[in-house]
């Protein structure tokens, strides 16, 4: 390897490491001054129903308890299917799906920059 490869991949590596694993989480992102507009009826309902019910699906409609049929290895209890469940998990959902935080939901159908961070403040101001 010649010199000059060598500084560049000692110049680039740890720029790469850095980015690994770094998730911004709800602590890193407060409500917005003026609060939101966003409801779970205007948003959130929406939101999860689109991006994450194909997964977090529930039986009855409530209590986190997932569909055998639907739940794709998702853990019992990871059910989104109503504004309390979100609320129960939004500091999780923050974590993997809003802001700059693209995990889930696993593509190719995900959501644009701008849901997510709509999601984002959704979540940092309590999912009203």
């Amino acid at each position: 390897m010649s010199a000059r490869t060598i500084l560049l991949l000692v110049s680039v590596l740890p720029l790469l490491v850095a980015g690994c694993g770094v998730d911004e989480s709800i602590g890193d992102h407060p409500c917005p001054p003026t609060g939101t507009s966003l409801s779970y009826d205007n948003f959130g309902k929406a939101f999860m129903d689109r991006y994450c019910q194909s997964c977090h699906a529930q039986a009855g409609g409530g209590g986190g308890h997932l569909t055998s049929s639907a739940s794709y290895g998702v853990p019992a209890g990871y059910g989104f299917g109503s504004a309390d469940d979100v609320r129960a998990h939004r500091e999780r959902i923050f974590a993997r799906s809003a802001a700059s935080n693209t995990s889930m939901p696993p593509g190719p159908d995900d959501p644009p920059q701008g849901e997510r961070d709509k999601l984002a403040d959704w979540l940092a101001c309590g999912a009203p």
